[in-house]
């Protein structure tokens, strides 16, 4: 297990995050994601910090409330040592009947948490994300009520999730002109089925030194090797049951074909290999793994283990290479001549 600097901090998280989102089953959405209950999760947790994770993602949201609840009792049942573990919540989404009990409103931030310190069971929480984008809210009052929480000593760092590149930026620029904590982490789709955040998000991160979390590695289990062109996974799969996410599948069964010789070569799962590859991507700071089963976190965390070289990631890249899209193609050409003197600069 590696460790990677996060965002424009001084923390060091490991390469892999457990995620939480199939503890609890509360809801009919999370449900079809997972249901595992506390002695599996203490399992599961207990073997993730046996591999060298040191980084757990969870959500107010998910299972409404009880996936926060479970991982907190872990830690506690497994004698966790608060400085060993980074742990990582979100707020924005509905967590009750009031109509102020969403979005990123001070009062709905100030509330969500509150609540999520008492279901974790902590005094403080490492990192508090925003999980979507509020039109409702002006990025400013977001801003200033996570650097209170900051102040306050009730969060650490903040990040964000799901949000365009101009909105991330516009967030990061009042909190430079303010003088107020910025957000130090993206966490954002991105699989070798999905490379979308490359167009104008990864050069985003890299620019401004803000760290990548990646949810859904595999595409929602589509990158697992266990479907096929010519058919679904068996019907208790969690495709079967919650189609997300979104994906063009005629590219990403081209890149599974690639996934899979590698993998063959290999002697490794198909998995392992689409997990290698995010891996490998200079922007990502931590890839966010989330399993029912012991034996398929044990899978996931083998990645750790893969150095693809330089002929497996061309053939990886080239064929889920992005198609052309303006401006990127104009930049491409008329950058061409500037970049080759950056190549001929590095190398003298």
């Amino acid at each position: 297990m590696r460790y990677k600097k996060f965002g424009n901090t001084g923390l060091f998280v490991s390469e892999l995050c457990l995620g939480t989102m199939t503890f609890g089953g509360e809801g009919e959405l999370w449900s079809k994601i997972g249901a595992l209950q506390q002695e599996d999760a203490n399992r599961l947790v207990g073997r993730a910090l046996e591999a060298g994770v040191n980084f757990i993602d969870t959500a107010d949201v998910y299972s409404e409330g009880r996936s926060e609840i479970i991982t907190g009792q872990a830690l506690r049942d497994l004698k966790v040592a608060r400085d060993d573990v980074v742990i990582a919540t979100k707020v924005f989404g509905q967590t009750g009947a009031g109509v102020n009990a969403r979005g990123n409103s001070r009062f709905h931030i100030m509330d969500g948490v509150k609540k999520s310190l008492a279901r974790l069971q902590l005094d403080h929480i490492d990192l508090y994300q925003i999980h979507g984008f509020d039109p409702a809210t002006p990025i400013e009052e977001t801003v200033r009520a996570l650097d209170n929480l900051v102040q306050h000593g009730h969060v650490r760092y903040v990040g964000v999730s799901n949000w365009a590149a101009w909105q991330i930026m516009k967030a990061l620029g009042i909190a430079e002109r303010l003088g107020l904590a910025r957000f130090e982490s993206l966490q954002a789709y991105y699989t070798i089925a999905g490379r979308d955040l490359e167009r104008e998000i990864v050069p985003l991160l890299q620019s401004e030194g803000v760290g990548l979390m990646v949810w859904s590695p595999l595409a929602g289990g589509l990158l697992s090797g266990k479907y096929s062109r010519d058919g679904q996974a068996a019907a208790g799969d969690r495709r079967a049951q919650f189609d997300f996410p979104p994906v063009d599948r005629e590219r990403a069964f081209d890149s599974i074909d690639v996934l899979r010789q590698v993998a063959q070569a290999r002697g490794v799962s198909v998995a392992q290999v689409a997990l290698a590859w995010l891996l490998h991507q200079r922007a990502v700071t931590s890839v966010i793994i989330g399993a029912k089963r012991v034996d398929q976190l044990d899978d996931n965390l083998a990645a750790t283990a893969i150095r693809l070289d330089a002929e497996e990631l061309a053939a990886l890249d080239k064929i889920s290479a992005l198609p052309p899209e303006y401006p990127g193609w104009m930049h491409t050409r008329q950058g061409e001549f500037r970049r080759q003197q950056l190549r001929e600069s590095d190398a003298a």
